[in-house]
């Protein structure tokens, strides 16, 4: 007999309503740890690892080449300060950092320009992924939230 590993949070995701508007131009407040005039960082709702954040342009833009030069040097300015603060919060001992541009490279989201910034720990990643398309989160959306947010205060 096999044992069951429950991933629930998946199926939210796989029956949700799939809709037109932009998830990141109304994004879901409660999972945003810092906000910017032109640049915003949330919890990714449906993370590869603890803490995996996301670091969005306000403006709703596909491609880097679309944003005005000071857009993009906020945005990136974000990224760069979400890994330090990550590193600060969660201390993992490696950090992803990436941009999946357009559907055919892996951007669920191709329609809004959004940066992944995933802390990595040795040993995180197992069978599991490849074989089942399960993840395993050790601790809820809220509680990465909470832990975090502190370092992020002083960027909103």
């Amino acid at each position: 007999m096999s044992d069951n590993l429950w991933a629930p949070w998946r199926m939210e995701y796989i029956l949700g309503k799939k809709g037109d508007a932009c998830v990141f131009c109304d994004p879901a407040r409660e999972l945003v740890v810092a906000s910017q005039a032109r640049a915003f960082v949330c919890l990714n709702k449906y993370p590869f690892a603890a803490g995996h954040l996301l670091v969005v342009p306000t403006r709703h833009v596909s491609e880097l080449a679309e944003l005005a030069p000071d857009e993009a040097d906020d945005f990136f300015r974000l990224v760069r300060a979400s890994v330090e603060r990550l590193q600060k919060a969660l201390r993992p001992e490696g950090v992803n950092v990436g941009m999946n541009l357009g559907k055919a490279a892996g951007a669920g989201i191709a329609e809004h320009l959004h940066a992944h910034v995933v802390p990595r720990w040795n040993g995180d990643t197992n069978f599991l992924p490849v074989l089942a398309d399960v993840r395993v989160m050790p601790e809820y959306l809220h509680t990465t939230r909470d832990r975090i947010s502190p370092y992020f205060a002083d960027l909103s």
